[in-house]
């Protein structure tokens, strides 16, 4: 495993599994949320995303972590592993709410600094919703690189598989 992404529901972990992994394989480990977001919540251009992300995958070695499904189609064709963090929602939402208590007001250690961590409704129904319409779109742009996809279903099996490494 030299260029690993990390996908999954919010709240699901991958980031706490990249940091983890990237130290493990010793992969630099590049967050979505890091390259999309800037200071204040401003997103990132379409057009400046994908000039990182072609700077990134170029090289030899790196683990991207995050789903953001309209770059996939970027990034899976120069990954030889993908490891879907494929969790029930009710956990993730869990994850999400504790995530969000414990980094209020502050900046996560996977985010851009001045993205201080917040409520939002939006994002909890957009989480809530994973398994009609995000999860739906991820499953057909991971059609044709099935081979690569390493899917855990839980914690456990996260651990099992961590390691077997």
């Amino acid at each position: 495993m030299q260029r690993v992404l990390v996908i999954g529901p919010c709240g699901a972990g991958k980031s706490t599994l990249s940091t983890a992994l990237g130290a493990k394989l010793d992969l630099p480990v590049y967050h979505m949320d890091q390259l999309n977001w800037k200071a204040g919540w401003v997103e990132s251009s379409k057009d400046e995303l994908r000039e990182k992300l072609a700077q990134i995958v170029g090289n030899e070695r790196w683990l991207i972590d995050g789903t953001h499904g309209g770059t996939l189609g970027e990034r899976l064709p120069h990954a030889d592993s993908v490891i879907y963090l494929d969790y029930p929602i009710t956990l993730c939402v869990k994850r999400l709410l504790k995530r969000i208590w414990t980094y209020r007001g502050r900046s996560r250690p996977d985010m851009t600094e001045g993205c201080p961590e917040r409520f939002d409704i939006a994002f909890l129904f957009y989480l809530i919703r994973w398994n009609s319409g995000p999860r739906v779109r991820t499953e057909a742009r991971l059609t044709g690189h099935e081979a690569k996809v390493i899917r855990l279903h839980s914690p456990a099996d996260l651990q099992r598989w961590m390691d077997s490494l």
